[in-house]
């Protein structure tokens, strides 16, 4: 019985750990988004815009 007991406090706690995990991962990304600024998002999603649409043939080419 004591052995059972030891196993779900095992198991419990590697669960508390696991969370404690998951929260430091997510905080870390968001930190990490949040340190661009306005004009470094939009340059981004303007290269990524402009890559994607050189990439794509344009509209009735096969």
């Amino acid at each position: 019985m004591r052995q059972r007991m030891q196993w779900w406090k095992l198991l419990g706690l590697t669960g508390v750990v696991g969370v404690a995990a998951t929260g430091v991962v997510v905080a870390r990304a968001e930190r990490r988004r949040r340190a661009y600024t306005p004009e470094e998002i939009r340059a981004r999603l303007r290269d990524r815009h402009a890559e994607a649409t050189a990439s794509t043939p344009a509209d009735g080419e096969n």
